[in-house]
């Protein structure tokens, strides 16, 4: 994921320095090498759709998880649930609606960016054998294999890394919950609190003593 963030942010360089400064006249591409070009991208297409979910996902995650520490400092603890699974479903709503537009979008812009760096940077029989790999079943049941094998290399690097990590991740905890008891603001004052303390009752005064009986 981080390698295509990186091929779309080399695309807009490009684009944008191809805007600012004028470039020398390139050699006409020949129409094979547009329709090789053309197959490539709507063979990447899933690939430009996922990238689009994931920048209106990105957001929507960040708000989530600053509405859940908000739930457990602002909200009383019998209204979480109700008001944690209203914003649940207003954020999925949000992703929902906008994911398509987003989708669309990225699937517009995706030729004169990746197309315009696939035209350049590849020849035409290096397209040939990008397409044949992406259509070919060793690439599919790469894709198909690879989530199964993240999921257990990262449950795996985990269980070693965590013994590595609980005192680090314990430590910073208890720096982070200290930082924010010394900045916290003063609770206010409880009516029994502010009432002046009361006063000991006086003790009852003591009885003379009797007097001893004659002899």
């Amino acid at each position: 994921m981080k390698r295509l963030f990186a091929l779309t942010a080399l695309c807009l360089a490009l684009q944008a320095q191809a805007q600012s400064t004028p470039a020398p006249a390139a050699a006409p591409v020949s129409q094979a090498k547009k329709e090789l070009v053309q197959k490539l991208l709507t063979l990447q297409q899933p690939v430009f759709e996922t990238i689009a979910r994931n920048v209106v996902e990105r957001p929507a995650m960040q708000m989530m998880q600053a509405a859940a520490q908000a739930l457990q400092t602002q909200v009383p603890a019998e209204k979480r649930e109700a008001t944690g699974k209203s914003i649940e479903t207003d954020v999925r709503q949000f992703v929902e609606e906008s994911a398509p537009v987003l989708r669309e979008r990225a699937v517009k812009l995706a030729p004169s960016t990746f197309g315009a760096v696939f035209e350049e940077k590849f020849t035409e029989d290096e397209l040939k054998q990008l397409i044949a790999w992406t259509e070919s079943p060793v690439n599919k049941k790469f894709k198909q294999t690879l989530p199964e094998v993240e999921t257990g290399f990262v449950k795996k690097l985990i269980a070693e890394a965590g013994p590595l990590l609980d005192p680090k991740l314990q430590a910073l905890q208890q720096k982070v919950r200290a930082t924010l008891v010394a900045n916290a603001a003063p609770a206010p004052a409880t009516a029994a609190s502010a009432a002046p303390a009361a006063k000991p009752a006086p003790a009852p005064a003591a009885k003379p003593a009797a007097k001893a009986a004659s002899k």
